[in-house]
């Protein structure tokens, strides 16, 4: 997809995502033919979607279309895939004497799903929903649907994986999409925290004027930016150490924007009748899935110090 079709893809994904959240874009994205994107080029797929999605602050079952795809699942039904816990990136699942026991997050789809697929011991294995035992999480995002999913002594059926199919490069695609979702909520935060500098006069000036606030504006600008570099750099060479800390970068990019943000927009950014909440709290439940930011640089130290070697780095 190139040129004027894929300027056109993405106006439609836009107008989607502005129009639609939950099912409805769910429905809207197999119109669009979204999931038929994703399967023949992924990248541009979810380069394109994930920050649309986190700039209109939509959900959707696109997270897991992405992880269903990347483990070879493609045509099997509604893809439903049980992700770790929070601020994990490893396997929700374990066997116990050929019984399956979960511990992990859901999205909506899984809510809606006959069968879900859970990754154990090195394999991947469906299940019937209705055994397992469903925890709507409140928290501080009720919006996005997330649900605690937990069983013990599951029957289970092993799924085959294809020749380079793991848990692995479900988790290291799935975290370039969070990745994209996050810096585009960031980017809506900082929009939001800009347009509010302009409007907001102090001393007879717009508060765009005074040094601080342009501090603070320009520091979330290049902490977005950075975390993007990241990503297109994991894109290009993919790797799970790359992957890693592109979520890693993006999840704490998010973080500072919304905390340079949030003092721009001062005590308007607190009330409920102002959008930047909604970013914000989107932010905080995003970082946590498939790693946080502060896990996923915890385990690439830890990885440093246990081999001795520094990663490939990236050119410049």
């Amino acid at each position: 997809m190139e040129g004027s079709e894929r300027e056109l893809f993405e106006q439609s994904l836009r107008q989607a995502t502005d129009r639609h959240s939950g099912p409805a874009l769910d429905a809207a994205l197999t119109d669009i033919g979204w999931p038929d994107a994703l399967a023949v080029e992924p990248h541009m797929a979810v380069a394109t979607l994930f920050p649309l999605q986190g700039t209109a602050n939509a959900t959707s079952s696109a997270l897991d279309w992405v992880m269903a795809g990347a483990l070879g699942l493609d045509g099997r039904g509604p893809p439903a895939v049980v992700l770790p816990a929070a601020g994990s990136r490893d396997e929700p699942g374990r066997l116990t004497s050929d019984r399956l026991v979960l511990r992990g997050l859901g999205t909506p789809a899984l809510q809606r799903a006959d069968r879900v697929v859970v990754a154990a011991a090195g394999t991947i294995w469906g299940c019937s929903q209705a055994a397992l035992t469903l925890r709507p999480i409140k928290g501080v995002d009720p919006a996005f649907g997330l649900v605690e999913v937990s069983g013990d002594g599951l029957a289970n059926d092993p799924l085959p994986l294809e020749a380079g199919r793991t848990w692995g490069s479900a988790i290291s695609l799935a975290q370039l999409a969070l990745a994209h979702e996050l810096t585009g909520a960031a980017a809506k935060m900082l929009e939001l925290a800009r347009q509010h500098a302009l409007d907001r006069i102090q001393f007879g000036q717009p508060i765009a004027r005074f040094q601080a606030v342009r501090h603070r504006l320009a520091e979330a600008l290049v902490a977005i930016e950075s975390a993007k570099g990241v990503i297109a750099a994991a894109w290009e060479t993919p790797s799970p150490v790359l992957c890693a800390a592109a979520k890693a970068l993006a999840g704490r990019g998010a973080l500072t924007a919304a905390r340079h943000c949030q003092q721009v927009l001062a005590g308007i950014g607190f009330t409920a009748e102002h959008p930047f909440h909604l970013y914000f709290r989107r932010v905080l439940l995003l970082d946590q899935l498939v790693g946080s930011s502060r896990s996923l640089t915890e385990a690439l130290g830890r990885d440093l110090l246990a081999t001795g070697r520094l990663p490939v780095l990236m050119p410049l």
